[in-house]
């Protein structure tokens, strides 16, 4: 049987849609009939995973015209039977490649490439309400012009996979893109051991400090909830712009031993395995990696109603609560009602055992490879 060609192309080296291709190109090239290559710049980690299928590719920006076309012609003379374009960039980068035929004499008429997109998600200043709201304040003229060179690729490739369907819903009903080309297709890692929780102390936000990740909804949670809850402890691992303003805000409200701050840490499975409950206090989100990593540890969950969160959570039962976004006091809540549960324990390792049914590498590589197979024959009937 001959192999799949399927060429994934990248033009950022780090990021969630860089960790999400690497594990992908990695399980297909070792568990199924399938030749990868990934075009990217190397990866700014987990290198090694994949280094013997890395094509060192460098766009750094969308204008380089010249860098554009020397990417397309290495990936068109490789004759793939599939690209998978995974970042915004690549995706324009895609729109070029057309019927051009491959320089390779192996493989001299072979027939164009399936183009395939994955949406990852919004740019950072779309809302949770101007997604579900037209009336509400839009986001910014350039984030508009974005928006629309998305849609002209989620139109013009074969087909776009998105990790939610809210994303879907907004490629369809707000930009226009056919609904038949819009796929659901989940993310999926290679997940961390399972280690639930014993009690309900231990907190972790793992993130980058901005805005539409709401840390400082959970910071004044945390003020609201401590005084009933001894030993409660917030690790909060990541970095971004509004560090030293969530700093100031814990130390004004007195948490400087409650809440601690790690910045970027390389080692977020370890702490992850120390803590008891994963808080995701978003204002805005698609389908976070850190909180499926959180959920295959068998942490309990706080999380709110942003994007496709509620969908990822609804079968993990009474050791996920999801409150709505904006809610200081609703998360305040939630943690008092994950204290009170009598076996969190058990509930973790429910919620560990779903996230390895869902979102495991193998489940999203072979529903990848059932998209590519079906998009071949449609295209050869």
């Amino acid at each position: 049987m001959t192999k799949r060609r399927v060429a994934f192309v990248l033009t950022q080296d780090r990021g969630g849609p860089v960790d999400l291709t690497v594990a992908l190109a990695r399980w297909l090239a070792d568990n199924s009939n399938t030749d990868v290559r990934v075009f990217s710049p190397p990866p700014a980690r987990d290198l090694d995973l994949i280094s013997d299928l890395l094509h060192t590719i460098e766009v750094p920006r969308k204008t380089s015209i010249g860098a554009m076309r020397t990417v397309r012609r290495a990936v068109l003379d490789f004759a793939p039977d599939v690209v998978h374009a995974q970042d915004r960039r690549s995706g324009l980068l895609c729109l070029g490649m057309g019927r051009r035929p491959t320089t390779d004499r192996s493989r001299a008429g072979h027939a164009s490439p399936t183009l395939v997109h994955t949406y990852h998600g919004m740019p950072e200043d779309v809302t949770q309400s101007w997604l579900l709201d037209t009336s509400a304040a839009p986001p910014s003229l350039y984030t508009r012009a974005i928006l629309l060179a998305d849609a002209r690729v989620a139109r013009n490739l074969d087909a776009t996979v998105v990790p939610s369907s809210s994303i879907g819903g907004f490629l369809v009903e707000r930009l226009g893109v056919p609904r038949e080309r819009v796929h659901h297709i989940d993310n999926g890692l290679v997940l961390p051991a399972a280690s639930p929780p014993r009690n309900v102390r231990a907190l972790v936000f793992v993130g980058m400090l901005i805005e539409r990740k709401g840390v400082e909804d959970l910071i004044t949670a945390i003020d609201l909830a401590h005084s009933e809850l001894p030993g409660l402890h917030l690790d909060i691992v990541g970095d971004g712009p509004l560090r030293s303003t969530l700093t100031a805000q814990a130390l004004r409200a007195g948490l400087q031993d409650a809440v601690t701050f790690h910045g970027f840490r390389q080692d977020v499975p370890r702490i992850l395995a120390t803590a008891d409950v994963f808080v995701l206090p978003s204002r805005m989100e698609q389908q976070p990696l850190a909180l499926i990593e959180a959920m295959a540890s068998g942490k309990l969950i706080l999380a709110t109603d942003v994007g496709g969160v509620l969908d990822m959570l609804r079968p993990a039962g009474a050791g996920a609560i999801v409150v709505p976004a904006r809610s200081p006091q609703l998360l305040a809540d939630g943690l008092k009602k994950l204290a009170k549960l009598d076996d969190p324990t058990s509930l973790g390792m429910s919620i560990a055992t779903m996230a390895r049914t869902r979102f495991s590498v193998e489940a999203s590589a072979r529903h990848h490879l059932a998209l590519y197979d079906r998009l071949r024959e449609s295209r050869s009937a």
